[in-house]
C-alpha cells in the first residue's frame, strides 16, 4: 500500500505524542514493504529525504511566524501536496486545524482519521473557540471514511453523539525498568521517597487540586512538579503554593530516560488529566513501574482498569498521600506491566492499525 501520514509536525519526533507513534508506526510500515510517507513542517530539526525508510515531504509551515493560524495553512499545504502523490490510505492524525480542509482531501484515497481527545472541552480555550472546535470535530466525523478512537471513552462518545462506529486502537508504551539511581542525584530525591505529577499546566490536568490535596497532607516527601509552568495558570499555581516547600517546580523535562528513573522510583505519580483519549504519558507511567493516582474518570478507567488509586477531590489526594506507600501496592504497578505488554505495546498497536488498514480497504473496494 501507499500511504501518507499527515497531521503531525513530523518525524524523528521532537514534539510529542502523535509524532511519536507516526515515527514508531511509519517506521513498521516500511520494514513491511509498504510505501510509507510523512509530513513535516518545513522547520523540523531533521531535514532529510528519508527516515529509517521513511520517505518525508516537507511543507511549508508559518506557525512560528503568524502563530496558530499557521497550523491551518500548514495542514492545507499538506492536503493539496497529498492531492498528488495517488495515495491508497490517507491518515490523519486529530482534526483541529486540518478538518475545514478536508473535502480537498483526494478522492481515491481512503481518508482515516485518529480522532484524538475532546478538544473543545479544554478550559484554555475561549466559548468561541470551543464551539470553532465542536465543528471542526464534526466536519472530520462527516468527511472521513473510516475513524480511530485511541480510548474506549472517544469510542463511545463519538457513537452517542454522531452515532457513528470507530474502531478503538490504543496508544502504546514499551516497559521499562531502571537500573541507574544516580539520576536522581540531579533532582536532589532519594529513592521512593518522593512523589510527582507531570502534565501541561492547564485546568483540566487538576494540578491545583493534587496541589491542595499535598498542601494539607501529612506527607514530608517533595512533590516534584514537571511541566512548563510559564503560562498563566502556571505562575498562579506557583504563587499559590510558594509557601510550601514540598511542592518544587521543575519546568519541563525533555530526557525521556530522566523521566523513566523518576517515575520508576517515584512514591507516588498523580495523573490529573480530564479530558481527551489515551494519554501517552499514562501509558509512560504504567510501563515505568509508577504507582499511579489518578483523576477518576472514564478515560483514565478505561486505561488503568483497577490498577490504580484513585481521586475525585483534594480530599482524596490527602487521603492517598498520607496513607499510601509504593511497597504495599506492587501487585497494582505488576498488573500494569502486563497491560502494556499485552494490550499497549507498539508491536500490538502497530498491527492493528495495519490489520484495520486493510479492512478499510477491501471495505472501499466493495462500495465502488
Amino acid at each position: 500500500m501507499k500511504i501518507g501520514i499527515l497531521g503531525t509536525r513530523g518525524v524523528p519526533n521532537h514534539y510529542g505524542g502523535f509524532e511519536q507513534f507516526a515515527e514508531f508506526f511509519s517506521v513498521f510500515l516500511a520494514e513491511k514493504g509498504h510505501e510509507v510517507y510523512v509530513y513535516n513542517s518545513h522547520t523540523h530539526p531533521y531535514q532529510e529525504k528519508e527516515f529509517k525508510g521513511v520517505k518525508l515531504i516537507h511543507c511549508h509551515d508559518p506557525e512560528n511566524k503568524i502563530g496558530t493560524i499557521g497550523q491551518f495553512i500548514y495542514d492545507l499545504n499538506c492536503i493539496l501536496d497529498a492531492r498528488k502523490k495517488n495515495f491508497d490510505i490517507i491518515l490523519q492524525l486529530g482534526y483541529t486545524s486540518s478538518s475545514v480542509w478536508f473535502k480537498l482531501h483526494p478522492k481515491n484515497a481512503v481518508v482515516i482519521t485518529n480522532m484524538d481527545g475532546l478538544e473543545w472541552k479544554r478550559t484554555k480555550y475561549s466559548k468561541p473557540v470551543q464551539q470553532a472546535l465542536k465543528w471542526a470535530e464534526k466536519l472530520a466525523v462527516k468527511n472521513s471514511d473510516f475513524l480511530i478512537a485511541d480510548s474506549l471513552g472517544i469510542q463511545n462518545y463519538l457513537q452517542q453523539k454522531y452515532h457513528v462506529p470507530s474502531k478503538y486502537i490504543a496508544y502504546g508504551a514499551d516497559n521499562f525498568k531502571a537500573n541507574n539511581s544516580e539520576v536522581l542525584n540531579e533532582y536532589d530525591v532519594n529513592e521512593y521517597q518522593f512523589n510527582m505529577i507531570m502534565a501541561r499546566f492547564e485546568p483540566e490536568n487538576n494540578f491545583e487540586m493534587v496541589l491542595d490535596g499535598y498542601a494539607q497532607s501529612n506527607t514530608t516527601m517533595p512533590i516534584l512538579v514537571i511541566g512548563n509552568h510559564q503560562n498563566k495558570h502556571g505562575e498562579y499555581l506557583k504563587n499559590k503554593f510558594s509557601s510550601d516547600k514540598r511542592i518544587r517546580f521543575l519546568g519541563a523535562i525533555y530526557n525521556l530516560n530522566a523521566l523513566n528513573h523518576l517515575r520508576f522510583y517515584s512514591n507516588l505519580y498523580f495523573h490529573g488529566h480530564t479530558v481527551g483519549g489515551t494519554n501517552p504519558s499514562l501509558l509512560e507511567a504504567m510501563s515505568s513501574g509508577a504507582l499511579i493516582a489518578a483523576h477518576n474518570n472514564e478515560f483514565n478507567k478505561g486505561v488503568l482498569q483497577e490498577n490504580a488509586l484513585y481521586f475525585t477531590n483534594s480530599n482524596d489526594v490527602k487521603n492517598i498521600l498520607n496513607s499510601t506507600k509504593k511497597s504495599d501496592n506492587l501487585h497494582l504497578i505488576e498488573n500494569n506491566y502486563l497491560a502494556i505488554d499485552s494490550t499497549f505495546n507498539w508491536n500490538k498497536i502497530n498491527e492493528q492499525y495495519l490489520q484495520f488498514f486493510e479492512v478499510c480497504m477491501e471495505r472501499n473496494s466493495r462500495r465502488k
